[in-house]
Parts: structure tokens; sequence; C-alpha cells
């Protein structure tokens, strides 16, 4: 195991002090449901959320504040954080229980929020310094390519069923789900002479606008 977690340490480029928080940081519910990584995933999430505020205020110190929150949910989001987490492999040095490693389909939001309680556990070990090296070497080329203009796929939808139907797409909220700390909404949402498409999100906007691209993508629009 010891040799397991250099190998780790060496993709992470930290060294810890006390391997017990390396550890743990790995160990999914699934494996130990009392002493598990959800503290310090709940954790890693804030420590994520203020270094990449932080980043983006110095990058576009102009820019107003509505656009740098778009940008800052594109660079936290589920999606970003499991597509860098597959990048370092996380899961193969993960605790899990046997019904999650006989899954084909790994789910995205585990190894996510595993890259989130590494970033907790870094913090605890060697400060905010540490954790910011960390994120901001991992998500660099996220942060380049956040300068690149944004698609509201809301407006553009609505600009869309407006010209066509002259009616506003339909929104309906579906449900909320996940821990109280990391809800995930559920939404759906419709045009005349479309199917219902549903969008998941850590907020009802962030959902709704999750939703408003699946159905112009399902349109060919976007």
């Amino acid at each position: 195991m010891k040799n397991s977690f250099k190998e780790l340490e060496i993709i992470l480029d930290y060294n810890f002090k006390n391997s017990d928080l390396l550890k743990q940081s790995l160990i999914h519910k699934s494996f130990d449901n009392l002493n598990n990584n959800e503290k310090l995933e709940f954790l890693g999430d804030r420590v994520l959320g203020l270094i990449i505020s932080k980043k983006l205020i110095e990058i576009y110190p102009k820019e107003k504040e509505g656009i740098i929150d778009k940008k800052f949910a594109n660079l936290v989001n589920k999606k970003t954080c499991s597509s860098i987490a597959k990048k370092l492999n996380i899961k193969k040095f993960m605790f899990l229980g046997a019904s999650h490693k006989s899954l084909q389909k790994f789910a995205d939001k585990i190894i996510g929020d595993c890259l989130e309680a590494l970033i907790g556990a870094i913090y605890l070990d060697g400060g905010l310094k540490y954790a910011e090296k960390f994120v901001l070497k991992f998500w660099k080329k996220n942060l380049e390519n956040s300068s690149l203009p944004l698609i509201d796929s809301k407006t553009k939808l609505q600009e869309h069923s407006l010209k066509i139907y002259k009616e506003l797409p339909r929104y309906t909220f579906y449900k909320k789900t996940g821990p109280q700390h990391k809800p995930i909404f559920k939404t759906d949402v419709q045009i005349p002479n479309s199917k219902k498409v549903m969008g998941t999100g850590t907020s009802k906007k962030n959902a709704q606008q999750n939703a408003a691209g699946k159905l112009l993508r399902s349109l060919k629009i976007l």
C-alpha cells in the first residue's frame, strides 16, 4: 500500500506528511460507511472554489460578476472535476466496495468527489499554499480555456423558440437530490414540437442551462 501511495504522490506532485489524510481521501463510503472521504470532499469543494474564484478575479479584473460566475461554474462542476480525476487515474488508488468495483461504467461523480477530497487532504496537510499549487497546476488548461466566449444555452434556446414558435421554452423543476452541502438539481425543458429533455446541475439555474444545451444539441442547433 505504501508503494501505491508513493506512486500517487508522484502523480499529484505532493508528498504528504500525514499519510492517513491521503488514505482517507481515497475511501469511498461503499468501502467504509463511517470512516470515508465525505468530510474531506466537503472541505475540498470549498477550497477549490476559493482558489478558482481568486484566480478568476486575477485573470479578469474588469469582467462583470455574472460572467465570472459562469466561468467559475464551468471550472468547478462535476464534469471538469471528473475529467481531471480521470487524467490523474484517481480510480486506480481508491478504496471501493465490491458493488462499485464491479460497475462497468464508473460514475464520474465518484472520482470527481474523490479529487475534491484530495484537495481537502492537501489543504489540511500542507495548507492553502500547497492546495493552491495543486489546483493551479491541474486546472491550468481549463483556466486558459476559460477565456473563450461562453455559449449561453438558455438564451440561445429562448431566441430559437421565440423566432420559430413565438413561445418561450417551458422549464419544469423535477427534483433535488444529493447531500445538503452539495445538492444536485434536476429540471426538464421543452419547446413546441420537441420532446422533454432533462438537465442536472449544482443549482436550478445551472440545471436549466444544461437542459437547454442538451435540447439544442438534440435539435442540432448547438
